[in-house]
């Protein structure tokens, strides 16, 4: 059974600071207790407008990521400017992601096929500065194959609609969404690729995304740092990370 990683992502801390202006709370020093809590790794989305994480945030929590020996995952639209950002800082893992200003979040995943003769350069690029590549999509097999065709090493499936759907009671309605993640994880896996999933993920939600054997990370934030407020962000991280690893074990009971 693959392991399953927890990327935790910190963006709502940022979101909190700058909702006043102030240069507290830090996320640095979130990214910092959710390494300490069991965390594998940070997540980051640095958008266009900086509504939340600012790139002096993505100066620090590298210089974190790398002292602590654990991985950036620079999430961020297809833009030369982001493309330039990344590239000078040579994250572990570049996530590329659909960006709209007027978005509240991340409403659904990236268009690889429709999109293909702008992201494929991206990819390349991206690669050629030592990241890792990962594109955010739905659990489409044309995305998937397109995702593999252009040379990504990872896609993290979007599992948005899976959680509001089960969150609302359309039980029926989410088990569908369910099954296409199940086939779209079997798919990228023996297409070589690896698989994250991430968006909207909870305690009342997770176990049955991790239970899917082909998936080796979640990424998880929004959730994290709202329940941090109520139990503390370390205590979060470590009910979730449980709940993960039982997910996995009654897989493989």
């Amino acid at each position: 059974m693959n392991p399953l990683r927890l990327g935790v992502n910190i963006d709502h801390v940022a979101t909190i600071r700058n909702a006043r202006g102030a240069s507290y709370p830090e996320p640095l020093r979130a990214a910092d207790l959710a390494l300490a809590a069991g965390a594998d790794g940070i997540t980051a989305h640095l958008r266009e407008d900086r509504r939340h994480i600012s790139d002096h945030d993505i100066d620090e929590l590298s210089d974190l990521c790398l002292k602590r020996g654990k991985p950036l995952n620079l999430e961020m639209a297809v833009t030369e400017e982001m493309l330039g950002i990344a590239v000078a800082h040579r994250p572990h893992a570049a996530c590329l992601v659909p960006e709209r200003r007027e978005e509240v979040t991340t409403e659904g995943g990236l268009d690889v096929v429709g999109g293909h003769n702008r992201i494929a350069p991206a990819v390349q690029r991206l690669r050629e500065a030592g990241c890792r590549v990962s594109l955010f999509i739905e659990a489409d097999p044309a995305q998937i194959r397109t995702s593999a065709e252009i040379g990504a090493q990872v896609v993290e499936l979007h599992t948005g609609a899976y959680c509001d759907a089960l969150r609302a009671g359309e039980h029926e309605r989410a088990g569908a969404i369910l099954q296409r993640l199940r086939a779209g994880a079997q798919q990228a896996f023996e297409l070589g690729l690896e698989v994250h999933a991430g968006h909207g993920i909870d305690f009342a939600t997770v176990k049955p995304v991790a239970a899917i054997p082909e998936l080796m990370e979640l990424n998880i934030g929004h959730f994290l740092i709202g329940e941090a407020i109520f139990t503390g962000l370390a205590p979060a991280i470590q009910r979730m990370r449980a709940l993960m690893d039982a997910a996995r074990a009654e897989l493989a009971a």
